[in-house]
């Protein structure tokens, strides 16, 4: 079995080369087609904004790595790329490789949650498209299973680790109950939506977007069932939110000291939070001094993001050790395919033989004697083939003797007549 495994990604490309080999779902779907035909018997793909990677078991030895970057890269129609861009994976390497993205630590952001769901999707996507099969089934169950104990068992999943999340958990300290509050998001670029987006999972009460590109702002409204107010006449409304967040590109202050004033008199000074997430700042930083207002910019946002992601990193040890623990596990689990038909065939053959025995000779026993016969018989099969069942086991799982264990496998095929499992052993 021939398991490899290609991967650009964002320790390895730019964002542009990545950006050049993302893939869209209608592309998963074609490239899986393609490499169903000749390639890969079964695999899987995973694309997203830091990678695009490849991997899977081949038709045959004589397919590489090459293979795979060609095939990609052709499917892409993208020149310029160089196979030094992606790193590559074999045998285990594919499964620990697997493990350690679907808990996080592999990920630009360490623990990031939603590598999770990414590669999950993956799965789902390559097994709709019958592109999974009985040892990548194995693998997702695996694969699953450690995603699920990382979050569990670690926490390398939590605090924030974006500007946008920071600034939403730091309003939640200060609005215990959100399902109470109103928000307005200045600026609905990448950071601005993520953070718009995190308030509504949240459960704020009232969501609003303004941006200068208005049809950029109503796009994100509709998918989020939000209000937008035009960019020019944003300020008259600063006085009906809880929260301002602002996330623009403009190079000057576009909220001023005055300008927040104006709102405060308007709400009678009741609170009001402002996260200016903008390099450089939105809004003027003297409107900290103003009587309950909370301001905070990127600066002191960027020590939260820190302080938890040396959390996350103090978390990796941990998440690692769980993934040696089920590389272990499947270690076992794949070396047992090995031995699992001849331990089938020995049983078999033996209990072929004592049925065969009872059979010729159960009428020299008294009737009432002949359900005794059949227990012990098959009592005293059971007790012959225990010891080696056991050691063919710990054969199978003896990673440093694997060549040694061929020829004990093999000897054991030839002793008891077990030739028969060869075309067994290929299925």
């Amino acid at each position: 079995m021939n398991i490899i495994g290609i991967s650009i990604n964002h320790r390895t490309a730019s964002v542009e080369l990545r950006e050049s080999l993302n893939l869209n779902s209608d592309e998963l779907k074609n490239l899986i087609s393609t490499l169903k035909q000749n390639i890969l018997k079964e695999g899987l793909i995973i694309s997203t904004c830091n990678r695009t990677e490849i991997l899977g078991i081949t038709y045959s030895d004589s397919i590489s790595f090459d293979n795979l970057i060609s095939t990609l890269i052709n499917f892409k129609k993208v020149n310029g790329i160089s196979s030094d861009l992606f790193e590559k994976y074999r045998s285990l390497q594919v499964v620990e490789h697997l493990f350690r993205l679907i808990t996080g630590i592999d990920s630009m952001l360490v623990g990031d949650n939603q590598i999770f769901k990414q590669v999950k999707d993956s799965f789902q996507l390559a097994d709709e498209h019958n592109f999974i099969g009985f040892y990548f089934k194995k693998i997702m169950d695996f694969c699953l299973r450690i995603g699920k104990r990382a979050i569990t068992e670690t926490s390398i999943s939590e605090g924030a680790v974006t500007i946008s999340f920071a600034a939403v958990q730091l309003i939640e300290k200060i609005f215990a109950n959100l399902s109470k509050k109103s928000a307005l998001i200045i600026g609905t670029g990448e950071t601005g939506e993520i953070a718009a987006k995190h308030l509504r999972e949240k459960g704020v009460a009232r969501l609003a977007l303004t941006n200068r590109t208005f049809d950029k702002a109503e796009k994100l409204a509709k998918e989020l069932n939000t209000a937008v107010f035009p960019f020019d006449n944003f300020k008259e409304h600063l006085h009906k939110f809880d929260i301002i967040i602002s996330a623009t590109g403009s190079q000057n202050v576009i909220l001023t000291k005055d300008d927040i004033e104006k709102a405060m008199t308007k709400r009678n000074y009741e609170p009001i939070v402002i996260a200016d997430i903008a390099v450089p700042r939105d809004i003027d930083i003297s409107c900290r001094d103003i009587e309950n207002v909370f301001y905070n910019d990127i600066d002191s946002l960027k020590i939260i993001v820190e302080q938890n992601l040396q959390k996350r990193r103090n978390e990796i040890p941990k998440v690692e050790k769980i993934i040696e623990e089920e590389l272990n596990n499947f270690s076992e689990w794949l070396n047992s395919l090995q031995v699992s038909p001849i331990i089938k065939s020995l049983r078999e053959k033996f209990e072929s033989i004592r049925a065969e025995e009872v059979a010729n000779n159960i009428n020299k026993f008294a009737a009432e004697d002949r359900e005794k016969l059949e227990i012990v018989t098959k009592k005293i099969i059971n007790k012959l083939l225990h010891y080696p069942t056991v050691e063919l086991k710990k054969y199978a799982n003896d990673e440093n003797a694997q060549d040694l264990n061929r020829i004990r496998l093999s000897v054991v095929k030839e002793i008891f007549g077990l030739n028969s499992i060869k075309d067994e052993e290929k299925n």
